[in-house]
Order: C-alpha cells, then structure tokens, then sequence
C-alpha cells in the first residue's frame, strides 16, 4: 500500500509536505528538535516527550528498529515523528518490531520526507511553535484555525505519573530509596538497582507523611514533562523532605528542587534535547558531554541566598545544569546521567547519590 500524503503545518504559516508512517491520526503539538544520532526508541519512550513533535536532526530513522530491553516507559507518550528519511529495514538482531508498528499501536503519528535541518533551524531562530499534523487536502487555514483553537495542554505530569506504586527489587540490597514518579525514564531506576538499591516508584501525588512512612534511605526525583511550576505538590513535597533524607532531582527533579528553594525557572527559546550536549564541572572543571530533554531551566540570580550553590554550567548558552546543598546532602542536574543510549560521562552522580546516603546513614544531618 501506498504511504499517505501527509501535510506538517506550523502556526507561523509554514507548510511542509511529506509521507505519513505510525498511526493515521491527527494531532496538534508542540515541536521540538533533537540531535542525538542514535537513540530514536529511547526518544519515543521517554515521557518527557509526551505530546511534542520531535523533529530528529539525524536524518535516518528506524532503520535498527525496536529491541525490547531498551524502552524508557512502558507506554510510549510522544506526539509524533517529525523525519528525513525512516527505512523499516531492521538491521538489529536485537529488534522485536518496526518503529511504524509500535507507532501504530499506541496512536503515534509520523511524518517522513521533511527537511528536518529547515525544521530545526526555523524553531532555533523563532523558538518553539505548535504545529498539525494531518491529511495533505487539509487547507493551510483550516490547519491555522484548528491549531487556535486547540488549548495548549496543561497537568502533563499527571498525565504520565504511575497511578499506584510500584517496586524494582535488586539482589544483595544496600538502600531503599523513593522515586518521586513525575514520568521516570527506566533508565534511572535500572542505574538504581544497578547500584544494589531497591526503588520503590511511587505517583506525583505522594505526601510527605506517606513518604515518611515508607523509611527511605534516599529519595529521588525523576524526569518529566512540561512546566515545573504546574507541580506544585511536588514542589512542595522537596520542601518539606530537605533535610530529612539525601534528596537527588534530575532534570525536571532539578526544576523541582531549585523551586522548592525559593528559585525561579524560566522557559527557553528552544530547549536543550540531544545526547551532545556540553557542560563543565565546576568542582573538576572537566567537561561532561551530556543526555539532554528539557523546555526550562533555573533562573541563575534567584540561586543567590537560596542555600544552592551551582554545580554544573552549559558551555552552549551558560544555563545552570546543577545544584547542591551538601549539608543537606540535596543536589540535582539538569542533565541526565543515566543518559541510555549514552554518552555516559556522568553516571558517576549515581554514586554520589549512594555516597550520600551512605553518608546520612552513619552520621544524619
């Protein structure tokens, strides 16, 4: 069968036309763009994406398909494909299923055929921008007039937040620690029970009392999608836990973490996603190459007085990408260090994780 026209329309009056893949839906997002060249499924399964377009700069998609330990989530969330070319050629021994096909199933839209060095160029220099995916006879302004009037999403947390808690178990236990499910890449908590800890992954809405209840060794704050200031609860919940238990963010768990201090978060004109990312430790003064998927960041003057001091700055635009309080044994990065499928420069702050709770254990606050 023939592949579908498809038309990719953006709220600036930008029209591109191109072949549609994945299921044959249509759908208003945000777009974005990622430069990674590797990792597609691991974009497509991390719920930090949930309801954006990402637009892959790497220009072939696809063509290593599926494998089934490498997923980030259970239950992909993206809004869709934006792409050069995608080939369905499995070249993986690894691969269970095409990337069209687990597209099709969980109701992912694609579009192929795009110049995707326009796509990335125009949201670089214009910022990020909602766009419709949809039927190449759809007019420009009917397309124009649906993007109006689509509401732009909000609670995309409790969108992808587990409902219940759930259990990862390693062998040879040394700590207990909490995940603070706010859409958790499973590559953080496999880093986790990696390090012999047992993680226990509980929803957005955790109290701190029920936290408590619990008897953590640490607690962790994960990943996930849209404004950190439409969380309030979980802002909360890291002010009442500091100084009650070694405490680690990553990424929107960074967010969470600087807010929960009396900082303030902005959003930026396009974004940090790709697995190339460079950012200097300031304690080494080492350069990490970093995983990185995030819309906001923390606004550097509001650290000053927090009781944070800046651990990690992005050599690309000078962002804050880590924070600390060591007498708290609180600290977050931006950045991701489980950073599955790499690059694997920082991994080491899951050790420091376990060298405060090692820490805490022997000697407290």
């Amino acid at each position: 069968m023939e592949p579908k026209q498809k038309k990719l329309v953006f709220e600036n009056g930008t029209v591109l036309t191109g072949t549609g893949f994945g299921a044959d839906v249509q759908r208003v997002c945000e777009v974005v763009f990622n430069t990674a060249m590797v990792g597609y499924q691991e974009v497509f399964s991390d719920c930090s994406y949930n309801q954006q377009f990402v637009c892959m700069a790497y220009p072939l998609i696809g063509n290593y398909g599926l494998a089934d330990d490498d997923y980030e989530t259970r239950t992909p969330r993206i809004g869709g494909f934006i792409v050069r070319e995608y080939n369905d050629s499995l070249s993986n021994f690894r691969a269970s299923k095409t990337l069209a096909e687990e597209m099709e199933e969980n109701g992912i839209p694609g579009i192929a055929g795009i110049d995707t060095r326009r796509v990335t160029r125009m949201i670089r220099n214009e910022g990020s921008m909602r766009a419709l995916l949809c039927n190449a006879d759809t007019t420009t302004q009917q397309a124009l007039e649906i993007i109006k009037q689509t509401p732009v999403q909000r609670g995309q947390v409790a969108a992808v937040s587990c409902k219940k808690r759930w259990y990862a178990r390693a062998a040879g236990v040394r700590f207990n620690v909490i995940a603070v499910d706010c859409g958790i890449k499973l590559g953080i908590i496999r880093s986790l029970v990696a390090r012999n800890c047992n993680v226990t992954v509980v929803p957005h809405t955790t109290t701190a009392e029920e936290i408590r209840a619990l008897a953590p060794d640490g607690l962790l704050f994960s990943n996930g999608p849209g404004n950190p200031q439409d969380v309030p609860e979980v802002v909360e919940l890291a002010r009442q836990m500091q100084g009650t238990v070694p405490m680690f963010g990553i990424c929107l768990g960074h967010q969470v973490i600087a807010l929960a201090n009396g900082c303030q978060t902005y959003k930026l004109k396009f974004g940090h996603r790709g697995g190339n990312h460079p950012v200097k430790n300031l304690h080494t003064g080492k350069v990490e190459i970093t995983s990185q998927n995030h819309s906001y960041a923390v606004e550097e003057n509001s650290v000053q007085g927090t009781g944070l001091t800046i651990t990690h700055k992005n050599l690309l635009d000078g962002t804050i990408e880590g924070l600390e309080n060591r007498s708290k044994h609180v600290f977050s990065v931006q950045f991701h260090p489980e950073a599955n499928p790499g690059p694997q420069d920082s991994t080491y702050l899951f050790d420091t994780f376990i060298a405060n709770m090692e820490a805490f254990r022997k000697g407290g606050f």
